[in-house]
């Protein structure tokens, strides 16, 4: 069974809100700005959005560690 694209968009949105809120927070803590920590945040969620999608949707196609189902049913 493989994720649908409704379900892949979901993972992926949530997933990047998490993590570019945690990239703001290093960059805030780094540079000790607000403004430029957010800015790198929103870039940084944006380009991973489409990445991500992406990497999750070209997953679907790969059978790897996939069970094969039976050849089969009784």
């Amino acid at each position: 069974m493989t994720d649908s694209t409704r379900r892949s968009i979901a993972k992926t949105v949530s997933y990047r809100v998490f993590a570019s809120l945690l990239t703001a927070l290093i960059a805030w803590a780094l540079t000790g700005r607000f403004a430029v920590a957010l800015q790198i945040g929103l870039l940084d969620g944006v380009t991973k959005l489409f990445g991500y999608y992406l990497h999750e949707r070209a997953w679907t196609r790969i059978k790897y560690g996939i069970p094969k189902p039976p050849e089969y049913q009784i």
